[in-house]
């Protein structure tokens, strides 16, 4: 066997490729796991591929995203995902049951299994020794329809953890130090594999907050070792059954090492708008804060609550702010209610929310105008929140408790004594929320639900040769899914009605895009670098697409966003020479031959006169799905000869 964990993995699950760095590889999916957010659409694509039930080993939905139910749309869509997971074999989570994450850790993730995810942090599962990939809904689609799921072979990068953390630094303070070195970008195809004596103080649940957050980064995945730590996890959670030891081995050789001691980390911050500003809490200085938001699928284990808990028991938060705490699953809240750690948090102020994402994707609870929000969260980006122009800095639960109470954010070490915590032997095993998929010949009798928002796919045509149209926007570097096509509360309840909420895209940026894309009849998009990092939503390339989007022309592509892009027919096109991005401008008139997409392509800047090479990544699969007009019609078509 190859050395490292990751090299393990894909020894074992490769279908078709090479093991060289940059390769493309087919990879045999065991397991997939939607949200609500992006589900229904992803069921909607897997029910248009024609098969009665999914082929992984197992496959799971969850409703853990628009929970906020205003009216008919959402709880419309939770019922459709009801009945299509009765209907094709799937496990359903209800709506309260927790963060599709956390309750992927505690209840389904298996050390070695291969699994994706509608959702970018999927890799939390790498926290238990599961090789997990956020990737779009259509791609999910197609691994629960027994297809194999293409990636490149990642270049593997170990980070060496020595050492051990000192009190009040936490899980969160390691990745933010990850993100502090290597930003949110530059990291497409590597995998960010944990080794080191210093891996050993960390609980399961601090390994996945970490490989939640290496999201940020924009890898592939991360990953730590399944041993001794993860066998205790999975004894506690009754799942002893699915433990297997995975770890490098001694000799094992890794494409790059980076270098962490545990004990040499300070509590950090990530000031706003993005994930990689980090700076350490003590050199940010007290910053006046108005929230402070605990939670999301980062940090809402028993953990990190119970931690949180000690640090407020017997005070009260500042009376200049407000406090709320999501848990992370029903499990987490029970032993919260049984040992005594609710009551404390309750008493000290807290605002107690639904297990559920929330405010981490504006479906609630944003701040005030021009306020600062302190939250436990991994995604900062402008107006994420709700709030356009709100402050918000992600920080580990131990800073967000203290900063509660000093109404200011702090260095936690300035409190006291960091409390000792104890996670049980045995969790509180409570499964009644989970719905467990019927036998096939009850399932295929079952109705599917679909109410009056559930609008049918859009279908595309095949590519010509040539693409001609205007610059219908010009943006710059680390555009993020959520510029592109924003959540939040009024805008996630379309997610199946795309000629609806095609209407807000780049709505963050410019209000006028839908508009001048109808008028124009689409055309294209001019980015700089790391276009479209962020969330794994597809309707960030769905919805520009059933507005006429042809081709989307930067400097370079963030993976899934890039991998989206594809499946749904737009041509994912980056500039050999990055400075000629300074040469197209916002209106200007375009046209772009692509031939059979198997090499170079010149772009025609007719309004100004020049000419401009450019290039791409794509394999000669990409380019036959492209020209197709997509991986549905391609799949479709693969699946009938």
């Amino acid at each position: 066997m190859a050395g490292t964990i990751t090299e393990k993995i894909l020894k074992e699950h490769i279908i078709e490729g090479e093991t060289k760095a940059g390769s493309e590889i087919a990879l045999r999916i065991d397991n997939t796991l939607t949200q609500d957010a992006t589900g229904t659409m992803a069921y909607l694509q897997f029910e248009a591929i024609g098969i009665d039930r999914v082929k992984t080993q197992f496959s799971v939905s969850f409703v853990d995203h628009n929970t906020l139910q205003t009216d008919f749309k959402n709880a419309d869509d939770h019922k459709f995902l009801e009945s299509m997971a009765k209907r094709y074999g799937l496990y359903f989570s209800k709506p309260g049951n927790g963060i599709c994450h956390q309750l992927f850790l505690e209840r389904f993730a298996k050390p070695g299994n291969t699994l994706i995810g509608s959702d970018s942090h999927t890799p939390t599962a790498g926290g238990i020794g599961c090789f997990a990939m956020g990737a779009g809904g259509l791609d999910v689609a197609c691994a629960m329809a027994g297809a194999p799921f293409r990636i490149r072979y990642p270049k593997i990068v170990g980070i060496k953890l020595t050492g051990k953390l000192n009190p009040w630094v936490s899980a969160k303070d390691v990745i933010l130090e990850v993100l502090r070195l290597v930003d949110v970008k530059g990291n497409v195809g590597k995998v960010f594999e944990y080794f080191g004596e210093g891996v050993k103080t960390l609980g399961v649940p601090d390994r996945a907050t970490i490989t939640n957050m290496g999201t940020e980064t924009g890898c592939t995945t991360s990953i730590f070792p399944s041993d001794d730590i993860t066998l205790e996890f999975l004894k506690a959670q009754g799942r002893e059954k699915d433990f297997r030891r995975l770890e490098p081995d001694s000799d094992a050789v890794y494409d790059e090492v980076i270098h962490i001691d545990l004990s040499g980390i300070e509590p950090m911050v990530a000031l706003p708008h993005s994930p990689g500003a980090v700076k350490r809490v003590r050199e940010v200085g007290p910053v006046k804060v108005d929230q402070v938001a605990i939670g999301s699928c980062t940090n809402s284990s028993l953990r990190d609550l119970k931690i949180v808990s000690k640090a407020l028991k017997g005070r009260t938060v500042s009376d200049t702010l407000h406090v709320f705490m999501s848990p992370g699953s029903r499990q987490v809240v029970e032993h919260l209610i049984e040992e005594g750690d609710y009551t404390d948090i309750v008493r000290a102020g807290v605002r107690i929310m639904e297990n559920a994402c929330g405010a981490c994707i504006g479906m609630g609870c944003a701040p005030a105008s021009n306020s600062v929000s302190v939250r436990t969260f991994n995604r900062n980006f402008e107006g994420r929140s709700g709030t356009k122009d709100a402050k918000v800095y992600l920080v580990s639960p131990e800073t967000a408790a203290v900063t509660a109470l000093t109404g200011f954010l702090t260095d936690p070490r300035e409190i006291g004594e960091y409390p000792e915590i104890k996670l049980p032997d045995r969790f509180i095993i409570n499964d009644n929320m989970i719905v467990k998929p019927l036998p096939i010949e009850e399932a295929l009798n079952v109705e599917i639900f679909r109410g009056p928002n559930i609008k049918p796919l859009p279908t595309f045509d095949p590519l010509s040769d040539t693409l001609s149209g205007k610059a219908l926007i010009k943006v710059g570097d680390n555009i993020t899914t959520d510029h592109i096509m924003p959540a939040g509360a009024k805008i996630l309840p379309f997610r199946s009605n795309i000629p609806e909420i095609s209407k807000f895209v780049f709505e963050a940026v410019d209000t006028k895009f839908y508009q001048k894309a109808k008028e124009s009849g689409g055309g294209f998009i001019i980015g700089g670098e790391n276009y479209g990092q962020g969330s794994s939503r597809e309707h960030a390339a769905l919805a520009p697409k059933y507005l006429g989007v042809k081709a989307v022309i930067v400097k370079s592509f963030a993976r899934i966003h890039l991998a989206n892009l594809i499946n749904f027919g737009i041509v994912p096109l980056t500039f050999k020479n990055p400075a000629d991005y300074d040469n197209l401008e916002e209106g200007d008139d375009l046209v772009v031959e692509i031939g059979d997409l198997k090499g170079g392509c010149i772009l025609k800047n007719m309004t100004k006169g020049i000419e401009i090479e450019l290039e791409h990544t794509l394999s000669d699969m990409d380019a036959e799905i492209l020209k197709t007009g997509g991986k549905l019609p391609w799949i479709k078509k693969n699946f009938e000869e």
